[in-house]
C-alpha cells in the first residue's frame, strides 16, 4: 500500500488592515513551515496589520508540529501589534487545543503594547476553587 505524502494548499487575501490565510489540508511535520512563512511574510509586509485570520475549516491533521506552528504564528502576530484568529475550526482542531490547554491562548484579548498604561499584571488569586499542589514544610520532608 502507497501512502500519499500531505498537502497544504494556502490562499491569501488581504484588505487595508486585515490578512485572511485559507488553509486546505493537513498541518504537520511535512508542512507546517509553509504556513509559518506566509503568515511571517504577511507580518513582516504590513507593520499595521490589525487582524491576521487563519480560516481553518479545510485543516486535516494536526500534529504536535502544527500545534507548535500556530502557536509561533500567535507569539508573531502579538509582538507585531495583531491579533491572531482562528476561524472556523473543525472540531478536531478544537479538541486539539483543548487537550494541550492551548485553546485559551488563541480565544485571549487582543494584544496590547507595552507603552499602554491601562495594561497591568494581576497575581491569580488563591481560594475556594483552586487547586495547589501540597509540598513539604518541614525540614524531613514531612508537613
Amino acid at each position: 500500500m502507497t501512502t500519499l505524502p500531505s498537502t497544504l494548499h494556502l490562499s491569501t487575501v488581504d484588505t487595508a488592515d486585515t490578512v485572511r490565510i485559507e488553509i486546505t489540508g493537513d498541518l504537520d511535520y511535512d508542512t507546517a513551515d509553509l504556513l509559518l512563512e506566509e503568515a511571517t511574510a504577511q507580518l513582516s509586509a504590513r507593520p499595521g496589520l490589525k487582524d491576521l485570520h487563519l480560516h481553518c475549516a479545510q485543516i486535516g491533521t494536526v500534529d504536535s508540529m502544527g500545534l507548535s506552528i500556530l502557536l509561533m504564528i500567535g507569539r508573531r502576530a502579538a509582538a507585531a501589534g495583531t491579533r491572531l484568529h482562528l476561524d472556523d475550526r473543525p472540531a478536531r482542531l478544537t479538541r486539539i487545543l483543548d487537550i494541550t490547554g492551548t485553546l485559551d491562548y488563541f480565544a485571549a484579548a487582543p494584544p496590547t503594547s507595552a507603552a499602554n498604561p491601562q495594561h497591568h499584571h494581576t497575581e491569580p488569586q488563591t481560594g475556594e476553587g483552586t487547586a495547589q499542589a501540597a509540598r513539604p514544610t518541614g525540614p524531613d520532608g514531612t508537613t
